[in-house]
């Protein structure tokens, strides 16, 4: 453990801690070539194949899956930890109680293992899911690095210590992203990941009705939109219901600089959308994405990379999973000797 970085976040104070890099060789862009039983088995078409069928069915997953390798790299690193069951795993803090595509992830591992049993881990194919919804939302494509293995721990009270919350100042998020060796383009890129998916009015209700406690919304969202969440948003109402973060009606599910766009019009729905474009340490980098579209693709696609690649368990540390959802049972006893 490399050491310990305290940030407020909100009203609240949160240790985070900067795990050290658990790595033996490198990430490598096409691992899984001739590892497999079949050496022409393709483990990244299979993975292709299957994301995109099933966001055929559902095209929430563009932004379901994106969202998914940044909870799961966010704590403990790129381990597929998110994925494990448990009544006090990741998935059970309230930070992650909207995340989804879980089900997508199991139906892509069980078409890898069917072609290439026991090889390829769960934590690469979150990522290279991630890089398929990227694509399918319109973004560029980019190659990942693969070799990850699978974590054994999922602890809901570190995933609650360690993901960002919405009302996050800048500078704290900044502190955040450097702890995992992420730079400040890098955390402007992909807070970009919210140019497509929805934010629950529970994330941004006090920007609506009581703005830093003043009792007011903030001053710094368009009056329009504040009218209209208003309107989505009811001050006393039980329902938390939604509002896609990208205000754009035309852009809402594509993967493309429209969201940057938007919170130059003070259109950020949470508050860091609309801080990053307030503050002098990111508006440069918020202006240069939304003058650009390939230039933001081209960023969010290293940045991608980039979070990928954070606190990485390789080989022989971890597991490859036979479920996602659950560590490998361990192995039976040798039979009693005669």
């Amino acid at each position: 453990m490399k050491g310990l970085a305290t940030v407020a976040l909100g009203l609240s104070l949160i240790v985070l801690v900067n795990y050290s890099c658990f790595c033996y060789g490198d990430l490598q862009v096409g691992y899984y070539k001739y590892r497999c039983p079949d050496n022409n088995t393709d483990v990244e078409k299979i993975v292709r194949q299957s994301i995109s069928s099933q966001n055929l069915l559902d095209p929430t997953l563009i932004p379901a899956l994106i969202r998914l390798q940044f909870h799961d790299c966010f704590v403990r690193g790129c381990d597929a930890s998110i994925l494990l069951d448990g009544s006090t795993a990741e998935k059970t803090a309230p930070p992650n109680l909207t995340v989804r595509g879980y089900e997508a992830i199991d139906n892509a591992k069980s078409a890898v293992e069917e072609q290439c049993p026991g090889v390829v881990s769960c934590a690469d194919i979150i990522i290279m899911a991630a890089r398929e919804a990227t694509v399918l939302g319109g973004g560029q494509f980019f190659n990942v690095t693969t070799g990850r293995r699978d974590g054994l721990i999922s602890l809901a009270i570190e995933a609650t210590a360690f993901l960002p919350s919405a009302e996050i100042p800048v500078d704290a998020s900044i502190a955040v992203f450097a702890g995992l060796g992420l730079s400040v383009t890098d955390m402007v890129a992909l807070i970009g990941a919210h140019t497509v998916g929805v934010a629950h009015c529970s994330s941004f209700k006090d920007r609506l009705y009581n703005y830093n406690g003043t009792g007011k919304a903030d001053p710094t969202m368009d009056h329009l939109l504040l009218t209209s969440l208003k309107i989505t948003c009811p001050q006393n109402s039980t329902q938390d219901n939604i509002a896609n973060l990208d205000q754009n009606s035309l852009s809402f599910n594509t993967v493309d600089n429209s969201y940057f766009k938007e919170i130059q019009d003070n259109k950020g729905i949470l508050g860091i959308d609309q801080e990053i474009d307030l503050d002098t340490r990111t508006n440069a980098t918020v202006a240069s994405f939304a003058s650009d579209n390939k230039f933001f693709n081209a960023q969010f696609a290293a940045a991608m990379v980039n979070m990928g690649a954070v606190n990485v368990l390789l080989d022989p540390l971890g597991e490859i999973r036979q479920s996602c959802r659950s560590i490998n049972p361990p192995p039976l006893p040798p039979p009693p000797s005669k």
